[in-house]
């Protein structure tokens, strides 16, 4: 098995939906990104093993999206691409996938990555208006093509928007979450609290500039416009629940992940692969994990992470605390914070991980250290490679260590990884 590299990374700033980005598409944004790789890491016209890149969510012109971005990035048009979709876990999947087939021999070097837009939604119109429309192109005769229009009525002009509901158990991401925050006995307190630290922190790598070589500027935007470097504990208090209504919710658009428009991309590759072209190598994927739970009827929508992590670490022998840095996706501060109590739970941990004793405790230092997604934004599929890059970054910068990462994603499902220093 041969070490996978990350080489580097590039993204665009991540913007509130219909703002900066408003008429940009999924290709877009991600032609930006991918032809930036190429041209910081001198690519152009030169032929790689392979890109993997995704969104969540689609435009039917999409249905070629990795291929087509590949044939705009400069890189050979030899240079095949495949598109995945896995949620919000997508690129950080891509990347696993990718780290598999340069471990395994199959490939030198590889791209991953993910897009989304929020403010290029795809709206379909009702299911009985395409049928109308099929019925009609179907027509072999004048009359035929006709005559399913007179069944046309003014209903079948209201637009269908893409839904975040689970088909399973019709809840909203965020309604499940709230299910979770209540059962983990969470608090609206500590909800907007560990909010106000992600944009803190944020603000703070803004500030110092971390993120100036991590992202490239786009349509007039250099940096995530969603970070509130002037937010407080008392302005975040006075935001009202979002998801439960009643005087129990405690999940606030504070608290939560904002629509964001945005892409990221990760270059792989072997350390041969890297050194033969003088590229520098920040950071190893040395393990990963994915997993599934019933969020049916048994666990929470979005802690499968929990378990994946679990798991990974009795792979990697390794225990909760081995870890310099924890870049841990924040869908809503709530998940984080029933996922880091689970860790702490003995009963959890004994009954549903199958460990003789809890995870126990992150050191708070040391999790996500330069903001997360809650501050910096969340385009779905793009999140993933945002945060492999804001590791592999800090442990180049540390020049030693290990870094944990973890993706929660709708379907009840965890993606995780393992990086180590160069």
């Amino acid at each position: 098995m041969r070490p996978v590299a990350i080489v580097g990374s590039v993204r665009i700033p991540f913007a509130r939906s219909h703002t900066a980005y408003s008429q940009c598409s999924n290709q877009d944004m991600m032609n930006k990104v991918l032809s930036s790789i190429v041209d910081r890491f001198d690519l152009k016209g030169q032929g790689i093993g392979e890109v993997s890149l995704g969104a969540v969510i689609n435009h039917s012109k999409d249905w070629n999206l990795a291929r087509e971005s590949t044939l705009s990035s400069g890189l050979s048009p030899e240079t095949p691409a495949f598109s995945i979709q896995r949620a919000c876990g997508t690129s950080l999947s891509a990347a696993i996938i990718i780290s598999a087939k340069i471990s395994t021999g199959l490939i030198d070097a590889g791209i991953a990555g993910g897009t989304d837009t929020i403010s290029d939604l795809p709206i379909v119109y009702p299911e009985a208006y395409r049928s109308i429309l099929i019925e009609s192109a179907r027509g072999k005769t004048l009359t035929q093509k006709i005559k399913p229009w007179l069944n046309l009525r003014p209903r079948h002009f209201k637009p269908t928007y893409p839904s975040v509901i689970e088909p399973r158990t019709n809840l909203s991401m965020g309604e499940s979450m709230e299910q979770t925050a209540k059962q983990w006995q969470l608090s609206r307190k500590d909800l907007d609290a560990f909010a106000y630290q992600s944009h803190r922190k944020a603000a703070s790598a803004q500030e110092e500039g971390f993120y100036d070589d991590l992202i490239v500027g786009y349509k007039g935007l250099l940096k995530d416009n969603n970070v509130r470097a002037d937010t407080s504990l008392e302005q975040l208090a006075k935001l009202n629940p979002v998801f439960d209504l009643s005087k129990h919710g405690i999940m606030t658009a504070g608290n939560s992940t904002p629509l964001t428009d945005g892409a990221s991309a990760i270059l792989l590759a072997t350390e041969e692969w890297a050194r033969e072209r003088g590229l520098p190598i920040l950071a190893y994927i040395t393990h990963s994990r994915t997993t599934a739970v019933d969020f049916i009827s048994q666990e929470g929508l979005l802690m499968a992470p929990a378990y994946a992590v679990s798991d990974m670490l009795k792979e990697a022998d390794l225990s909760l605390q081995d870890f310099d840095y924890y870049e841990i996706h924040e869908a809503f501060a709530a998940q984080i914070l029933a996922t880091l109590k689970a860790w702490e739970c003995e009963n959890f941990c004994s009954e549903r991980l199958g460990r003789d004793a809890p995870l126990g405790t992150i050191d708070d230092k040391k999790l996500n250290v330069k903001g997360g997604s809650v501050a910096i934004g969340h385009p779905f599929a793009a999140t993933g490679t945002r945060i492999l890059g804001t590791l592999a970054k800090l442990l180049n910068q540390k020049g030693s260590g290990r870094g944990l990462a973890s993706v929660c994603t709708a379907g009840g499902m965890g993606v995780t990884a393992i990086l180590e220093a160069s």
